[in-house]
């Protein structure tokens, strides 16, 4: 039953890609579809696969009265692993990874192995099936769950979760990412959820690369590890180029081919290639790889570094809950965000300042964020926020005129207080997430004095220009900044804008002198 599900579901959404867009700055090589054989796909040890559970994450309200109870279903071809449940978590993750699926895989009669995840929320009564699903495929039935297609081949899968080199056919989530907001959801309370996973098998030399796309394919020695080799010399090592170098597209009459286009044996101008657009060329993405970003799905970095306090004044800080505000509304969007608050090698504490002027800030950019090294390899990379306790402003971006970096911002602690403690709002985490995107948005790209609704007579009830951008319900409108932790998304009529669609991911990396 579960391979004709997965022949008619892959057959829907099986498309023949094309790459002559691509011709220019990658290779694409067919090496023709995989078929079925009496040979040991790995003759040096017996194959297990692993489906890695990494992370979750509730995108919409679970449960009315409570956080969900999440466990996770998977199904590896015909036998179905359940996961310990979390209890009372919208939110769980591990450096490593959470919950692993294990079984012994048959890898004489079969080169594919058929995977299927479920997200689930414990209740009392009857569990309730989350939506991980980009319900792709338009069956009459709404799909909540995830179907894939494992290779023991390659080591990659495809299905309702792939990797293709032509930004037309992406899988916006990105590979190894589930988005139940995909189905256009993101506004709806459909028990959306994000999960993030991998799928490995085993292997002798612990490279992560296959028996058979060594011996094939990269024509390496299974039994060395070839972690960190770079043999095309194009600074990219084996192993990134392996993960990420190829996709399969599949043809209900000729079955699944494997199309590469990173040979890890043959240089690529990898210093030039941007395919999802983010501001991140594929060397970026190498370097950022540790920290989960991903070449063909927008990744946001933004590096913070905040403030002492003293006995009297607490520390200027960014707020967990408000860290987890932030990742929340790009991650709906399929922006993936990542703060590093000292956890990505980056972050200082300045020392106590009871008033920073505006014409410091150039100083302190070089100094705690390039630490003197005009040539960082994070410029570029990394937005950045500086937390302190009082600038003028609760927010000011430098632009290219304070600084000379479009990517950097600061927050006042002691002014994003006034607004919490009196009548804007309540909610301390709201109101510093919500600052914190407005100044982030203006590195993207989002001019609200363009735009409409960033002007000192947009904040109150009483101010004619409150009403008038009312639909603009977005952050960068003053009606809506330090109470609402999200951009707009252009439906709401008369005087809205389009925020998420206009974001300019690689606006920052301009005027870096």
């Amino acid at each position: 039953m579960l391979v004709a599900i997965f022949v008619i579901s892959t057959s829907a959404i099986g498309f023949k890609i094309k790459t002559s867009d691509l011709e220019k700055t990658i290779k694409t090589e067919e090496i023709g579809p995989l078929s079925l054989d009496d040979t040991d796909i790995d003759p040096l040890v017996d194959l297990e696969v692993t489906v890695k559970i990494k992370e979750i994450r509730a995108l919409d309200t679970i449960d009315k009265y409570s956080e969900p109870d999440f466990y996770v279903k998977v199904f590896i071809d015909d036998e179905v692993f359940i996961s310990p449940t979390w209890k009372n978590q919208k939110y769980i993750t591990d450096e490593n990874e959470i919950w692993n699926a294990t079984k012994n895989v048959d890898d004489f009669e079969k080169d594919y192995v058929i995977i299927r995840i479920q997200l689930w929320d414990s209740n009392p009564i009857f569990d309730r099936l989350c939506d991980l699903s980009q319900n792709v495929a338009q069956t009459f039935t709404e799909e909540k769950d995830v179907l894939l297609n494992y290779s023991l081949k390659t080591g990659h899968w495809n299905g309702e979760d792939f990797i293709t080199p032509q930004p037309t056919y992406f899988d916006r989530s990105g590979y190894g990412r589930l988005n139940g907001c995909d189905d256009n959801s993101v506004y709806k309370n459909d028990k959306d959820c994000e999960l993030l996973f991998d799928i490995t098998q085993t292997d002798p030399d612990g490279d992560g690369i296959p028996y058979w796309t060594e011996v094939e394919k990269f024509h390496t020695d299974p039994e060395e590890d070839d972690t960190g080799s770079d043999n095309d010399s194009d600074g990219i090592p084996i192993e990134w180029e392996f993960k990420w170098g190829y996709y399969m597209s599949y043809h209900y009459n000729s079955g699944p081919t494997y199309n590469w286009f990173y040979d890890p044996n043959e240089w690529n101008d990898h210093k030039n290639i941007d395919l999802d657009d983010d501001g991140l060329n594929n060397y970026e993405e190498y370097l950022t790889s540790q920290w989960g970003s991903d070449p063909f799905r927008k990744d946001l970095f933004i590096e913070i570094d905040q403030m002492n306090g003293t006995d009297d004044i607490p520390p200027s800080l960014l707020p967990k809950k408000s860290i987890e505000l932030l990742t929340l509304a790009h991650h709906r969007q399929n922006i993936v965000y990542h703060i590093d608050d000292g956890c990505m090698g980056g972050s200082d504490m300045l020392p106590f300042d009871e008033s920073i002027e505006r014409e410091e800030l150039p100083d302190l950019f070089k100094e705690y964020f390039l630490h003197g090294d005009e040539d960082n390899w994070r410029r570029g990379v990394f937005h950045y926020g500086l937390i302190c306790y009082e600038a003028g402003y609760a927010g000011y971006a430098y632009g290219p005129g304070v600084g000379g970096y479009n990517g950097a911002f600061q927050l006042s602690s002691n002014r994003v207080k006034k607004y919490y403690e009196g009548f804007l709002t309540k909610d301390k985490a709201t109101a510093y997430a919500s600052v914190f995107m407005h100044e982030t948005g203006h590195t993207l790209g989002l001019n609200g004095l363009l735009i409409g609704g960033h002007n000192r007579d947009s904040y109150h009830p009483w101010q004619i220009n409150f009403w008038k951008w009312r639909p603009y319900k977005s952050c960068m409108n003053y009606g809506y900044c330090y109470r609402l932790v999200d951009f707009s998304d252009g439906s709401h009529g008369k005087n809205d804008f389009d925020d998420w669609e206009n974001i300019n991911l690689g606006l920052f990396q301009e005027n870096l002198q």
